[in-house]
């Protein structure tokens, strides 16, 4: 079974050979922190998974041998604004990142840092870009779905069949209330959803009919494994905004994303949000989204509970609290010994329920890899 269809079959609570091996991954300052502990210095990304899932397995990651291919496509402001210094002052510094944000981050960072998640960085918003309605006349210009640079492929097509990769396609977008916390910023959106609602719909609607044209531009070329889209909309505790007013802004736009891309044969839908999710996963169900993540522990929420009242409608990726992570020994043990009846359930891909931190040693991930294995069989 290749990394493809294991991945679909767990996710849709098939039957695979093995459940993904997806622990998570280190950011910068984590792993620093591990090549100082026994991680091959320059490790990254995928390199750096199999040489923990190697030192947890005792043997090496199986390897897929087959066409490997990916069809990105890139939804971003195009201009992007200009990368700067704004100020420099005793302990921190004030930037514009290439969204037009304007904020204040540590003297050891810069500006490149926003771009990615390269490191857990802190950050004071200072202005966002849109502030009224002249601002988003001039933003929405940016969003041009003819581009054709916006779509970019790994490896041609020629390479081989689409439909004979070994790996899974993901499309990643970003959802409405995230996009428009963006160019609003929070504390200007939570206001604007009160006193300019017809703004905040337009933007909603727009950003919509956007990402449907990108889609069907996608879709030209191959048909992808899975939709994903971010909204990070939850605090501990409470979503960020109501129930009610998810349902009236944002379940309209999720719906019609799921009805087309269920047309579309696009068989997995997901969810990215932190925070306590239990207020929304009912409107994620309702929407068609059949996957979410990461499952906050810290937030309060608790997936063995989350999957005895939503069964089999909602599959799972994290999940795994970060803190028993660097506490390791019994605390990690004891965490995974709780997932276990949802691993055993399946529609489960167990992993750190966010980035994970430099509080958890290279020595204390290695466990908690192995402990992954055990429960998933592989050793």
């Amino acid at each position: 079974m290749n990394s493809r269809e294991r991945y679909l079959r767990t996710l849709l609570f098939e039957k695979p050979d093995y459940i993904p091996f997806e622990p998570g991954h280190g950011r910068e300052s984590t792993r620093n922190r591990w090549y100082k502990e026994g991680l091959p210095a320059g490790l990254i990304g995928n390199a750096l998974i199999a040489e923990a899932f190697n030192c947890a397995c005792g043997y090496k990651m199986p390897a897929d041998n087959g066409f490997k291919a990916n069809l990105s496509i890139d939804q971003t402001m195009r201009p992007k604004f200009e990368e700067k210094i704004i100020e420099k002052r005793t302990n921190s510094q004030v930037v514009q990142d290439w969204k037009g944000n304007i904020c204040e981050i540590g003297l050891e960072f810069d500006a490149s840092y926003l771009r990615t998640a390269t490191d857990f960085v802190t950050r004071n918003w200072l202005k966002c870009p849109v502030q009224n309605r002249d601002d988003w006349e001039q933003m929405k210009k940016r969003y041009n779905p003819d581009d054709p640079d916006r779509i970019s492929m790994v490896t041609p097509p020629s390479s081989g069949s689409w439909d004979e990769r070994v790996n899974p396609i993901v499309w990643h977008f970003n959802g409405p209330y995230w996009q428009l916390r963006e160019w609003c910023g929070f504390e200007n959106l939570s206001i604007m959803f009160y006193d300019d609602s017809d703004l905040v719909m337009e933007m909603i609607n727009f950003w919509e009919d956007y990402v449907l044209k990108l889609l069907e531009k996608g879709l030209e070329y191959v048909t992808p494994d899975e939709f994903f889209i971010s909204e990070d909309m939850a605090y501990k505790g409470h979503s960020m905004l109501s129930p009610e007013m998810t349902r009236k802004f944002l379940l309209p736009t999720w719906k019609r994303w799921g009805n087309f891309i269920r047309a579309a044969g696009i068989r997995i839908y997901s969810m990215d949000s932190d925070g306590f999710i239990g207020e929304l996963i009912p409107l994620w169900i309702e929407a068609g989204i059949n996957v979410c993540e990461p499952v906050e522990v810290a937030a309060g929420n608790d997936l063995p509970a989350l999957r005895r009242e939503y069964g089999h409608a909602m599959a799972f990726r994290g999940g795994v609290d970060k803190r028993a992570m660097a506490k390791g020994g019994r605390f990690i043990e004891d965490e995974i010994q709780r997932l276990r009846p949802v691993i055993k359930d399946g529609g489960y891909i167990p992993g750190c329920d966010h980035g994970v931190p430099s509080d958890v040693s290279w020595p204390n991930f290695v466990h908690y890899c192995r402990l992954l294995c055990q429960a998933e069989g592989r050793i």
